[in-house]
């Protein structure tokens, strides 16, 4: 009930029926969604940790602007890519993406473990074996980002993986599910082959490539629907 509540509240201030600087009506909203003024308060500061509300004295629990909401974190993340088709939203994901993974990728080279191999290489292999499938090759290409990130073995950039992936998800629906869709298997594997060899440079510029051709993918992707 406590994180329905949450996704409740969080779906209408992202729909925009709550703007900027709207007051919520607390009494009103307890009625609505059937529930105690105490869980209602309880998750009116989940969304204030997130940046996403704020309470004063004689002005009330009101919206905050999106500068001030915390875009780094997961579910203000997810929330945003479910909310609405916002190209440039994934336009900046990529950008964090293209500073993120390339040094991830030089980083790995250099500290990938036999364990590490073996687990990117298996995300290699579920790729290849997704085919048609979008849902499949979906979640292949996420397992291998978030390995690499983990083959870092910092714990900071291990902490990006989260936002990366959610970025990446909402590409991958769009492009994986395109007519035509090229196989992403040879990118990938350019990048694997760079850190088995323990090559830093040549994993740096493999990864770099990989996510430049990503976003070209995805504008084809979103050509081809509108």
């Amino acid at each position: 009930m406590h994180g329905q509540t949450v996704e409740a509240l969080a779906s209408r201030i992202l729909s925009d029926e709550w703007g900027e600087g709207a007051v919520l009506d607390l009494p009103a909203l307890r009625e609505e969604l059937d529930i105690s003024l105490t869980a209602l308060r309880e998750a009116l500061k989940v969304l204030a940790a997130k940046g996403m509300i704020d309470a004063r004295q004689k002005r009330g629990t009101f919206v905050q602007p999106r500068e001030k909401w915390n875009m780094l974190d997961a579910d203000v993340m997810r929330w945003q890519t479910a909310a609405a088709d916002d190209p440039g939203l994934l336009d900046e994901l990529t950008e964090v993406r293209a500073v993120v993974e390339p040094a991830a990728a030089r980083i790995a080279a250099g500290r990938a473990s036999e364990e590490d191999l073996e687990s990117l290489r298996d995300a290699l292999a579920d790729m290849a074996a997704a085919g048609d499938d979008p849902e499949a090759s979906v979640q292949a290409d996420l397992a291998f980002h978030r390995r690499l990130m983990a083959a870092t073995h910092n714990n900071f950039l291990v902490r990006m993986e989260r936002i990366i992936a959610i970025g990446l998800a909402e590409r991958d629906k769009l492009v994986h599910s395109a007519p035509a869709a090229e196989d992403p298997v040879p990118s990938h594997r350019k990048v694997f082959d760079a850190i088995v060899a323990g090559d830093p440079a040549a994993a740096e510029q493999a990864m770099l490539a990989l996510v430049t051709k990503a976003q070209d993918d995805l504008e084809k992707a979103q050509r081809t629907r509108s």
